[in-house]
């Protein structure tokens, strides 16, 4: 170890005497175990030559904003012609009618105001129909109480004027004009009664009587009557006729009939356009009287529909036929509705009741007064 000492000694002497320097101190760390590091530690705190940056700055030459040579915009009109308005040539529309098939087609009542007829500001006048409307040669059929001729020696026709009687007393307590004829089912007698009760109430002196046949699934009231079934409600409903083209009148002189019409396939979306109801309340501002048979109100929702803008109903029951269960039902069918009476039907002869009326009041020989 001390040789090491020695020889490191000797060099840093040497090293001094070839600088001429002041003798260094030996640093501490020379002293130090051998197991240390041997560092130089005035070596370790010497600077390292160090030159500054020198920055030069690039050549640059300043840039020259030139401004582009600008030249004013020059708007220069375009020559301008004024419009000339020339006119299309027009023709005339040409209506042509539409084929059967198309016409036949249904149209839905929720997509149909209610239409107004053509002639609408035209108000229909007694005038006006015995001019455009005469009176025509029926055959009424034998069960027509007065139309045949022979009124007295059928069993009914007092029943009748007795019906004619009560409707009077409803009248005097509030309005009565528009009376809806219906029943439960089928073939129960609503057209024998809807005909007999308006030729009644015609019989009457200045009383005016239209009977409308509103069973447009199956119109049979002209058969009764001996006369046409064209045109009619149907024909009016879609507008194929007006007003004047459907009254028919026969001998009677204030009775007037309006059939059915022709086949329809759609009678509830015809009857739920508006345009029945329409009618009906034209027919009133001129008729004292006005009579609706219609179809059954059980099978079909007709009937229900053409009630809604009557003043009452009379529902005819078939004696001994019709189940009170279905009675019940039609009655359902016309709730909110005025419900007039029930027309019992086709009650035997021998019965309690007409056994009774007849002999108190006499033979159905005998001749009456109205």
């Amino acid at each position: 170890m001390s040789r090491i000492h020695e020889a490191l000694k000797k060099a840093e002497e040497e090293k001094l005497e070839r600088t001429s320097a002041k003798p260094a101190v030996v640093p501490s760390v020379l002293q130090a175990p051998l197991t240390e590091p041997l560092i130089d530690e005035a070596f370790m705190h010497q600077p390292f030559m160090h030159e500054p940056l020198r920055h030069e700055p690039l050549p640059h030459e300043s840039l020259r904003h030139e401004p582009l040579p600008h030249e004013p915009l020059r708007h220069e009109a375009l020559p301008h012609k004024p419009l000339r308005h020339e006119p299309l040539p027009h023709k005339p529309l040409r209506h042509e009618p539409l084929p059967p098939e198309i016409k036949a087609q249904a149209v839905p009542a929720a997509a149909v105001s209610a239409p107004v007829p053509a002639n609408l500001d035209q108000r229909l006048t007694w005038d006006l129909i015995t001019a455009r409307c005469p009176q025509g040669p029926w055959k009424p059929t034998k069960g027509m109480l007065f139309l045949n001729g022979n009124i007295h020696d059928q069993v009914g026709t007092e029943e009748f004027r007795t019906l004619r009687s009560r409707l009077y007393h409803i009248r005097e307590k509030r309005p009565l004009k528009t009376i809806l004829v219906s029943s439960a089912l089928p073939a129960e007698g609503k057209t024998f009664v809807s005909a007999n009760l308006s030729q009644t109430l015609a019989r009457q002196h200045g009383r005016r009587v239209v009977l409308l046949d509103c069973d447009l699934r199956r119109a049979r009231l002209h058969e009764s009557f001996g006369t046409r079934c064209e045109p009619g409600v149907s024909d009016y409903l879609r507008g194929d006729a007006d007003e004047y083209s459907i009254l028919q009148r026969g001998s009677m002189e204030n009775l007037v009939f309006i059939p059915g019409g022709r086949s329809i396939s759609n009678p509830a979306e015809l009857i739920g356009n508006g345009k029945l109801e329409v009618l009906v309340k034209r027919l009133s501002e001129l008729f004292d009287w006005v009579i609706i048979d219609s179809p059954p109100a059980v099978p079909v929702a007709d009937a229900s529909l053409i009630g809604r803008f009557c003043d009452g109903i009379l529902l005819v029951v078939l004696a001994a036929k019709t189940p009170s269960d279905l009675v019940q039902r039609a009655r359902q069918e016309f709730r909110n509705m005025p419900l007039l009476g029930v027309v019992l039907n086709r009650v035997q002869a021998g019965s309690t009741y007409v056994s009774y009326y007849y002999g108190a009041y006499g033979k159905p020989g005998e001749k009456a007064k109205d």
